[in-house]
């Protein structure tokens, strides 16, 4: 039989609660399931600027090597290279937090180049042959597994001396001669090109690679300065052979009879057919040609690219990277050296017409994109 009686005041209250407690037991259960979804998305996105280092166990035994997740491309590949992420073996080294943030601009750089090197537009800028000429400019050190490409007026004298000090041929920076570090006969510093193939393939493929780079404008004018103005070395043919060639040609002037400007040797180095003389003049080009035909960096997988405007920052990280920073340090640099200077720049073009200055960047655009360096609209426009 039913129950027909009324429910008094208390049943009703004691309902209401129960109610209100079931209610507000799945309100905290929804907020703890949201704050778990939360905490494991932060996590997907944190886990995407994890740094993590590897060794590669061919390459260097028990040293380590700081490499990225990030490569440069594949177009161009050199044959018997695997693809770079297929090399990398972790090692679980951790960094401290107060470098946590300092590789992710060396990634950055090298996704830079990967992308460019996609580009097809820009291909015919960025890519080149790693030819004798390339292999020549690379300097090896066999005893710590380190390739250096050569890029002329970028301090790399500094380098070299690094180089010459870690291959055993001088004790200490100090002490190596100013006329040693150039003369390849003495500075015990072998060329990539004096190897074999075989050999070239082995070290291409597991050595710590790296260049270091500065703002194309800026780098030819301190190339026009060291060779034809002050020539600090004494080298009379860029004066007295280099410096006439160009004048004859590339002079608009003809009754000008001073040496050779700024102006003459914009207009060489921008003219589509400049190589007929480039033949001439040989070797000694290495200190004007672009980057990418120097070091070929859409073909050759470099470690690190340090760049010379941050060079205090990029040359202890480079040798620390290289396993080499508790054998020698870089050279102090002279406060001020490194940064970019927009009014030399602007005083060396003062005068050079808009066509000869776009063309001379026609030349070094793939340089400018490659290495993340502004467009000089302040120039071409």
């Amino acid at each position: 039989m039913k129950n027909t009686h009324p429910q008094g005041p208390a049943q009703t209250l004691a309902g209401r609660i129960t109610e209100w407690l079931t209610f507000d037991n799945m309100h905290h259960q929804w907020l703890l399931l949201a704050a778990c979804f939360w905490v494991i998305f932060m996590f997907m996105v944190a886990s995407k600027f994890i740094t993590l280092t590897f060794k590669d166990p061919d390459a260097y035994s028990s040293k380590q090597e700081f490499l990225f997740l990030t490569a440069v491309p594949d177009a161009g590949k050199l044959p018997g290279e695997k693809h770079f992420l297929e090399e990398l073996k972790p090692t679980g080294k951790v960094l401290s937090d107060s470098r946590l943030v300092q590789p992710l601009v060396y990634m950055e750089r090298l996704e830079l180049i990967r992308n460019v090197c996609r580009d097809e537009a820009l291909k015919n800028l960025s890519h080149t042959a790693v030819s004798k000429f390339v292999l020549d400019r690379i300097f090896v050190c066999d005893k710590h597994k380190i390739l250096f490409c050569q890029t002329p007026k970028v301090g790399n004298t500094q380098w070299k001396k690094v180089l010459i000090v870690l291959n055993g041929a001088f004790p200490s920076i100090e002490e190596i001669p100013e006329n040693v570090v150039h003369d390849h006969e003495k500075n015990g510093l072998p060329r990539l090109s004096s190897f074999s193939d075989a050999e070239i393939q082995k070290r291409l493929k597991t050595y710590f690679k790296f260049f270091i780079v500065r703002d194309p404008f800026e780098r030819l004018i301190s190339a026009f300065k060291d060779k034809f103005v002050h020539n600090p070395r004494f080298e009379p043919w860029y004066r007295h052979e280099i410096a006439p060639g160009i004048i004859r040609k590339y002079r608009r002037n003809r009754t000008e009879t001073r040496g050779i400007q700024f102006e003459d040797f914009v207009r060489y180095l921008g003219d589509p057919n400049h190589r007929w003389l480039d033949l001439q003049f040989g070797d000694h080009i290495i200190h004007w040609v672009t980057y990418v035909e120097l070091c070929a960096p859409c073909e050759i997988k470099y470690s690190v690219i340090g760049h010379h405007e941050t060079l205090e920052d990029d040359a202890p990280y480079i040798l620390k990277e290289a396993g080499i920073d508790h054998l020698v340090s870089y050279p102090t640099i002279p406060p001020g050296i490194t940064v970019y200077n927009r009014t030399k720049v602007e005083r060396y073009f003062l005068g050079i017409s808009k066509r000869d200055i776009r063309r001379l960047y026609a030349r070094f655009e793939g340089d400018f994109k490659l290495f993340g360096y502004q467009k000089p609209d302040f120039l071409l426009n």
